[in-house]
This record gives structure tokens, C-alpha cells and sequence, in this order.
């Protein structure tokens, strides 16, 4: 950014990034038409993080951008060294963007002697220095109670609908593959105008689930199905086999977190899924090449960039959810 003082009220306003997610924070730039800000983020020789800012940062407004996702510690770890530099330099206040927060599966204690890992990834970013956490589909709610500086917490759901909205297809009803997504399916129905159905899906291990049946009508219709992320991919195409079987047409996936690990790929090229549509908060590189045309993604940066705009001008961001 030069020096000459902005007429919008964005002068003193800094983005950085990390190296977990940096084509979706020069695509925020983009969007702002602000220059992203220089860092050096590099590793010493026996493999350390250093970090150093190549820019005078004193009394700024700075935004981090470093999503959680794999190398989940690598790039958490990356995140908690370039807060402490920053603040170091004498930020005015650091906003640590996190469009994918990792370790979010662990948010409650559900058996005895495991660790409520949110909770603990949470207090170390507070600790390192964040004021304030901006962040994309939590894969829990709650977790936003587990920081103790604000959060605000977008969804993606209107840059995924307005695509599904622009495709004008008849005879859709959205589906979620378990009922803790029938709030974020009820949002797609309200807003697509169309009806919803549910599958009822059971956990029978870590990284192993099994379908049950479907609540809802999807025989003869187009199947739009909704979850926060896709992780090993199974649930999502046990559930696509199950509505084939129940005679849905054509079915589309939407998602907001590709974490895709594992043999999701392979999975999700298998399934009866016509299409998958995505966001850019995870970096996909070539792990998705086995999907062909069959994965769409959307960016995400408009949303982020006008969320951010909004916190720095001391505005509400709130409206940004319809």
C-alpha cells in the first residue's frame, strides 16, 4: 500500500499470509485492491519456522490469513510464530483469519480421557496475540464461546446457494447426510425455496460411519446435499448410494471445506454424484486431479474481503449471513 493517506478509511489496514493458504489471500487483496503485505515465512535448515515482516506494521490494522488445514500443525504452529511477530512490531490490533479451523472435531469430552482439542488450539491463538479471530463454517458452533476475544463467524452458505440458485433446476429438495446439519439444509431450503430430507447416519468408529434411512421425499428429484466439510468422504457417498437407491436423479454436493484426506477422492469419483461443489478455504492442488470435471470450486474471498472491510471500519458483518 503507499503512503499517500486512503479516502476510504482502509490506510492503515495489512494483510498477511502464511504459506498455508496464500492464493485465497492475494485473491482478498484483489478484492480490496490493496497490495498483500511482505513477510518472509521460511524454515531454518533443520526445519524451524522464521518468520519476518518486511514492513513497517506499527499502529496497523492487521489481518493474518492462515487457514488450519493440513499440514494441520505445520501450518497451526506457522500461525501462532507470525501473531507473536506481529505483535512484537507493534500492531495496532491482529486479526487472525482462519477460513478452516482445524482440530474442531474435538470440542466437547463425548467419552472419558480425551482432550477437548478447539478448546486448547483456541487459548494458544488468544496466548500468541490475536485480538480477534475471523473465520469461515465452524465445524461446531460452540466453539466460538471457546475463544475470549471476539469472533466472527461467516458462513459460506450464500456464495454456495447463489450458485445452486443460478442453475435453476426443477424439482430440487436439499438434503443433509446427518441431523446435526438440518439447520444449515433448513437455510438452503428457506432460500432456494425448495423442500429438504435427511439421512440418518450413525458414527460407528473414528473414521467409520454406516447410513440408516431417509426421512423425506427424494424419488424423482434433483438432490442438492449440504455439509460443512468433507473429510475421508464416506459419509458423503454412503448417502449419495442410499438416494440413488430411493430413486433421486441427478446429486449434487456442496461443501464448504475440502479437507479430503484419506481415499476421499477415490470415494467421492465412485459415488453417484454428478457434481461437487466446494470453496477455496483449503488449497486443493493435484490431490483432487482423480475428480475430474466433476469438482467445482467457488471462491470465497468477496465474502472475507467484505468481512473484513466491515471489522476494520467498525461496521456490522451480520448482514453479510443473508
Amino acid at each position: 500500500m503507499d503512503n499517500k493517506r486512503r479516502l476510504d478509511g482502509m490506510n492503515d489496514l495489512k494483510i498477511f499470509t502464511g504459506n498455508a493458504n496464500p492464493n485465497l489471500a492475494k485473491k482478498i487483496c484483489e478484492h480490496l485492491s490493496i497490495r498483500l503485505g511482505d513477510a518472509y515465512v521460511g524454515r531454518f535448515p533443520d526445519g524451524e519456522i522464521d518468520i519476518k515482516v518486511n514492513e513497517d506494521v506499527r499502529g496497523s490494522d492487521v489481518f493474518l490469513v492462515q487457514p488450519t488445514c493440513a499440514p494441520v500443525n505445520e501450518n497451526l504452529v506457522e500461525l501462532l510464530i507470525f501473531i507473536d511477530c506481529l505483535r512484537r512490531a507493534s500492531a495496532s490490533r491482529i486479526t487472525a483469519v482462519l477460513p478452516y479451523y482445524g482440530y474442531a472435531r474435538k470440542d466437547r469430552k463425548d467419552e472419558g480421557r480425551v482432550p477437548i482439542t478447539a478448546k486448547l488450539a483456541a487459548n494458544i491463538i488468544t496466548e500468541a496475540g490475536a485480538d480477534r479471530v475471523l473465520t469461515v463454517d465452524l465445524h461446531a458452533a460452540q466453539i466460538q464461546g471457546f475463544f475470549d476475544i471476539p469472533v466472527d463467524h461467516l458462513l459460506a452458505f450464500p456464495v454456495i446457494s447463489k450458485y445452486f440458485a443460478a442453475m435453476n433446476m426443477e424439482d430440487l429438495v436439499v438434503v443433509t447426510p446427518d441431523v446435526g446439519g438440518i439447520k444449515l439444509a433448513r437455510n438452503y431450503s428457506k432460500k432456494l425455496g425448495i423442500k429438504m430430507a435427511i439421512v440418518d447416519k450413525r458414527r460407528v468408529g473414528p473414521e467409520e460411519t454406516e447410513v440408516g434411512f431417509v426421512i423425506g421425499d427424494v424419488s424423482g428429484k434433483n438432490v442438492v446435499m449440504i455439509d460443512d466439510l468433507i473429510a475421508t468422504g464416506g459419509s458423503i457417498a454412503q448417502a449419495a448410494n442410499v438416494l440413488k437407491d430411493r430413486g433421486a436423479k441427478d446429486i449434487y454436493v456442496g461443501t464448504t471445506h475440502p479437507v479430503f484426506c484419506g481415499a476421499a477422492v477415490q470415494k467421492l469419483a465412485a459415488a453417484p454424484i454428478k457434481e461437487i461443489i466446494v470453496t477455496d478455504t483449503i488449497p486443493l492442488g493435484d490431490k483432487v486431479r482423480g475428480l475430474g470435471d466433476k469438482i467445482k470450486v467457488l471462491t470465497i474471498s468477496g465474502l472475507l474481503g467484505d468481512a473484513i472491510k466491515r471489522i476494520h471500519r467498525h461496521e456490522s458483518v451480520s448482514s453479510l449471513f443473508v
